[in-house]
């Protein structure tokens, strides 16, 4: 049944996405505010890796932290300018800024608007952090399993610091009924605070499975901001020279929970079906998106321009939420530094084992105080150098250690005396042809950092509240009804009816990414990498072709034998893959170069496969 608003259906609601994450564009909101027509301004300010900063600040662990809050301060910033432009409009704010002190911020935020004198009314949205549930869990004997790599936290060797878990946006609807114009949350996921003002503006609730399903999508396209408008766009080449101001997707949300996409008046950058398809295959999984409100099955999802810079998105199917909510635990995971060389010119690779060698037989028997330790070269020599930049390539050596002693985590003083740095210098006078180092030495002083670890907890453990403007809180019930669904695995198979490859004519070597477009990203230790193509013969060719052992073969080197998930969305002519625990224990403890998977992608699309002629001769992307 369709939601009304006194028997009417309301007209589609504007949302503007003003942030995907901590260091987005200052003026994100206070333009939008003033010079856009809308309804909701919506931001997402947290990851993973601030979920373990944010939470380190808030119980004190975190040593190297250079903000000291539990909340994003810097938000505060970008706030300020906007807040006359708000009051004078009517629009209202949804952010996740509130990290692991949303009561802290929501504080802030008041303090703000009085200091400007206006008239905007806060509420928030807190029981995101469960780390006291979670201890008392696991001292009753609760089991709590890796998403990624299926360890038990028995055996996890860390001692958990703090615990948050992800929530829906029924609270935040719940706020903005209550008379709320700002609503502040923590680890709301994502996409919910996008879900949350479509609940309140169309009257849903957990029982419109498919305005949600379709509405959390939308969410998820427009929540990292310009990431649908032509940011980290593997056709980036489209826009020319017009990339430095690009503007914030706005979605207009109707009452089926479909929606189109536009963006931001007189800026750069672009609304199409290939950016909107990019960063809807951003993050994902598989075919099932869940939320704690609703899941969404994207099997038949449709992107069709309607408009210049304007993309219909529909066909999103809603399913029952899991009972279940994702959890991330953070620890201590000790120490961490880098030391890099350049090697330049002829004979690298034996120049690279020569350092190898030179560096662990100066550590000796120390190698063993190391929990991490590796050595890697980015880069190639070009064939025939023009220059010296082009002869030379970046070896990074990478260290972890719980003892700081080893990493001369004490000061720059130190950090050539007896430690990771020394081994590493010291070998210079005795080094390969040309031996020079990065300058820099304060790389080579350890400093903290924490792992992660991706789990889930049932809802009915989780206490959510919304505080209300007036001072009032309420509980917000756990959905009634859930389905269970596989954790940590999705619906994986090849292509069900591959296509007759002869019948696309000759082909001919060229590198995937002439004729598709991709995006990757990362969840934890696990990356995805979604490819699409522009035609539907190019489909048939992709599908089939682009199998879970094909995919193997392109990884080549970076393949370590990982568990790898296949589906296809054919609304959208892409084949998507999730590699599971790809990226060695995520952004915040990896020792690679991707740390958040985002370029993986982009590795694929440069791998040689025979293409048809007929689809080179069509122009690359």
């Amino acid at each position: 049944m369709t939601a009304t608003m006194n028997g009417v259906q309301r007209r589609p609601v504007r949302i503007a996405g003003a942030s995907g994450g901590v260091y987005d564009r200052k003026r994100a909101i206070h333009d939008l505010a003033k010079n856009e027509e809308l309804d909701f301004i919506v931001g997402d300010w947290m990851s993973e890796a601030s979920m373990t900063l944010r939470g380190a600040d808030r119980y004190g662990k975190n040593e190297g932290s250079l903000v000291g809050k539990g909340y994003e301060p810097y938000f505060l910033e970008q706030l300020e300018p906007a807040l006359p432009d708000l009051a004078k409009k009517g629009i209202k704010l949804c952010v996740n800024a509130g990290g692991s002190d949303v009561e802290g911020l929501a504080s802030a935020v008041q303090d703000l608007i009085k200091q400007h004198g206006i008239n905007l009314s806060v509420g928030y949205v807190d029981g995101d952090d469960i780390t006291e549930t979670v201890f008392d869990l696991i001292k009753n004997g609760q089991k709590f399993v890796n998403l990624s790599t299926g360890e038990s936290l028995n055996d996890w060797g860390l001692e958990p610091i703090c615990a948050q878990c992800y929530l829906g946006g029924s609270g935040i609807a719940a706020v903005f009924s209550a008379g709320a114009d700002i609503v502040i949350c923590g680890r709301v996921a994502d996409a919910s605070v996008c879900v949350g003002p479509a609940m309140y503006w169309h009257g849903w609730t957990r029982d419109n499975l498919d305005e949600l399903g379709g509405t959390l999508m939308i969410g998820h396209i427009i929540e990292c901001s310009t990431y649908a408008t032509g940011g980290y766009f593997s056709g980036f080449k489209q826009l020319g020279v017009d990339d430095t101001d690009m503007g914030y997707p706005i979605a207009h949300i109707d009452h089926k929970g479909e929606a189109i996409i536009t963006m931001e008046r007189g800026r750069d950058g672009l609304v199409s079906p290939e950016t909107i398809t990019s960063q809807l295959l951003y993050e994902i999984q598989g075919l099932n998106y869940y939320n704690s409100d609703v899941t969404a099955n994207i099997e038949s999802i449709r992107v069709k321009s309607v408009g210049k810079n304007e993309v219909k998105v529909s066909g999103v199917k809603g399913l029952p939420p899991p009972s279940t909510t994702r959890v991330g635990i953070t620890a201590k995971g000790g120490y961490q530094a880098e030391f890099h060389f350049y090697l330049t010119g002829l004979d690298i690779q034996e120049k690279f084992e020569m350092v190898k060698r030179q560096t662990l037989a100066a550590m000796g028997g120390n190698v063993k105080k190391f929990s991490c330790l590796s050595f890697t070269m980015a880069g190639v020599v070009a064939e025939d150098p023009q220059s010296q930049d082009e002869a030379t390539v970046d070896m990074r050596i990478f260290a972890q250690s719980r003892t700081p002693e080893i990493l001369s985590a004490g000061g720059l003083v130190e950090s050539d005396r007896g430690s990771f740095a020394r081994y590493c210098v010291e070998n210079l006078l005795q080094g390969y042809p040309g031996s020079t180092m990065a300058i820099d030495m304060r790389q080579a002083i350890g400093k903290p950092f924490f792992e992660y670890f991706p789990t889930l907890i049932n809802q009915k453990l989780v206490k959510e509240l919304a505080h209300f403007p007036n001072g009032e809180s309420v509980r917000i019930e756990p959905p009634l009804l859930t389905k269970e669904y596989p954790p940590g695995q999705q619906q994986s198979s090849d292509t069900r009816s591959p296509a007759d490859l002869t019948q696309f004519g000759p082909t001919k070597p060229a590198p995937l990414g002439y004729i598709a477009y991709g995006r990757s990203g990362d969840k934890s230790s696990n990356c995805n990498v979604g490819i699409f193509v522009r035609r539907d013969d190019e489909w048939d060719w992709l599908r089939t072709i682009l199998t879970t052992e094909k995919m193997k073969q392109l990884l080549a080197k970076d393949y370590k034998g990982g568990r790898i998930e296949r589906c296809e969305m054919p609304g959208i002519r892409a084949v998507h893959f999730h590699l599971v625990d790809h990226l060695e224990r995520g952004y915040t403890a990896t020792s690679g170069y991707d740390c958040l998977g985002k370029n993986c992608c982009e590795y694929i699309r440069a791998k040689i496969l025979d293409i048809p002629v007929r689809f080179l001769e069509r122009g690359r992307v």
